[in-house]
């Protein structure tokens, strides 16, 4: 096991697209969470961590390391801002067997971008992320992921006082939507090449050399986004803030700011408290991917062709494949949740319907697909619906059509069908205690989030939904 490895490249880029940052030291760091795990992965030492609170906390940096915030900008609810790493600091990027890795300091202070913010960060959002962000991982979706968090000693001030905190994220990078938006806004044609060759050698390293690359690489982007956000809609994950700063080129979830999953099914679910209008409800999500990729191809329209109208044939025939990449991959997860692996266009009207039964039924989503899963129906409104029976006897008619034994469509559809999700109540019930000081909600609940396909009985009320109907509502934490 070896420690920090760290590099700087994205310090190559011209200096427009950062700030170099002094460290804005806290008062009394403790180590509160340890991701071991994603330790080992980047081949970092856990004991050696656990002295480290420090690098963990900003205080001090390690060798190689050198603090950065990241200039962006974005469209946030539809209207372009910029923007810039308000909160964090990008401190290198490990070097591992599986390439480079950001390490990033999230709520380590002000910043020529924080647009008069504190730049610090409260214990329960951080909390929060590490908690979601490692749920996502198990769930087999792109995140990023969370090392640590790390209290400061100090308080934030938003409506009360609060405990403060540092979370140490890591990513395949933090290169965003809003990243190429900057550079075609502020900077010149040059800018916007380096940024693409840099993001282009970080995640699609074949294509280098390629003829044609940053066209490949805006339908390299467009196929991850819709791959995305089909696995989102395919575990009823609700982001929240899907603004073009919180999509990454790499095909990353990022900023578990105002995030929930489904308990009641309905496509019209918002959670985010200033959502007020439903922009990023659930089941638009795959419609503000489109929207998002379509500003990125906006961006990269001067690396496509010299011509303008090429260029923007060329963007646009790309953009018309999203539609296609997000159907066929939202279809064949659907279908694997159902125990149907190969799917056809006619699958999408029997998916299409059981989704139409939970939303009149107000049926719990996670719970439904496991029930499916495991043949056993609970004496709810939906599973004792005359409807739901007519449902059924097409689904199971189908499923004979996989010419495969029940046994083998129950395991295959067990094995995709989560039994727990974090369910937001518990989120929420462990926050609470963790902000008291004791953590041990948030151990267990991480404890059972990474294994989201198996339960052991003492945990069964971590597969239930909530008691009351209660709407929940999430907030930014900034």
């Amino acid at each position: 096991m070896t420690s920090w490895k760290l590099a700087q490249t994205y310090k190559e880029l011209p200096t427009m697209f950062y700030a170099e940052v002094a460290l804005n030291k806290v008062e009394a760091p403790q180590l509160v969470l340890l991701n071991g795990q994603l330790a080992q992965e980047l081949a970092l030492d856990v004991e050696e961590l656990k002295s480290q609170v420090d690098v963990l906390a900003g205080n001090e940096m390690p060798a190689g390391a050198s603090q950065i915030a990241q200039a962006y900008a974005g469209h946030q609810f539809g209207h372009f801002n910029m923007l810039g790493d308000g909160r964090a600091l990008l401190i290198g990027e490990q070097q591992t067997a599986y390439g480079l890795r950001d390490i990033q300091l999230k709520g380590a202070g002000e910043t020529p971008f924080s647009r008069g913010g504190d730049g610090r960060a409260a214990l329960g959002p951080m909390l929060r992320e590490f908690i979601i962000s490692e749920a996502m991982y198990a769930l087999r979706i792109p995140t990023t992921r969370s090392l640590a968090v790390t209290v400061t000693g100090e308080p934030v001030f938003r409506e009360t006082a609060l405990p403060g905190a540092v979370l140490t994220r890591v990513a395949d990078s933090h290169l965003r939507v809003g990243t190429f938006q900057y550079a075609r806004q502020f900077g010149d044609v040059a800018h916007l090449e380096a940024l693409a060759d840099y993001a282009i050698a970080r995640h699609d390293a074949d294509l280098v050399d390629a003829p044609n690359k940053y066209a490949q690489f805006l339908q390299r982007v467009i196929q991850r986004q819709a791959k995305l956000v089909a696995q989102w809609q395919a575990v009823g994950f609700v982001h929240g803030v899907m603004n073009t700063d919180n999509m990454t080129i790499s095909g990353e979830t990022i900023d578990y700011g105002p995030c929930a999953f489904l308990d009641t099914y309905h496509p019209e679910i918002v959670f985010s408290s200033i959502d007020r209008n439903g922009r990023y409800a659930f089941g638009k999500q795959p419609q503000m991917a489109g929207w998002n990729v379509a500003r990125l191809a906006e961006s990269v329209l001067p690396l496509l062709a010299e011509d303008e109208e090429q260029a923007a044939h060329i963007a646009q025939q790309a953009l018309n494949t999203f539609p296609q990449h997000f159907n066929e991959e939202w279809l064949n997860l659907m279908g694997e949740k159902l125990g149907i692996l190969h799917v056809s266009s006619a699958d999408g009207a029997l998916v299409k319907e059981l989704l139409e039964l939970m939303t009149q039924f107000e049926a719990d989503y996670t719970s439904t697909f496991r029930a499916l899963a495991e043949g056993d129906y609970p004496e709810t409104p939906l599973f004792e619906a005359g409807e739901f029976f007519d449902w059924e006897m097409k689904w199971q008619q189908r499923l004979r059509q996989e010419e495969r034994s029940f046994a083998d469509v129950q395991a295959q559809m067990q094995a995709v069908n989560p039994i727990v999700i974090p369910r937001n109540h518990l989120v929420e019930e462990a926050l609470e205690a963790a902000e008291m000081g004791n953590l041990a909600l948030v151990q267990t609940l991480l404890e059972v989030l990474r294994d989201p396909y198996a339960l052991a009985p003492q945990h069964a009320r971590y597969a239930q939904g909530p008691e009351d109907d209660k709407p929940f509502v999430t907030y930014c934490g900034t």
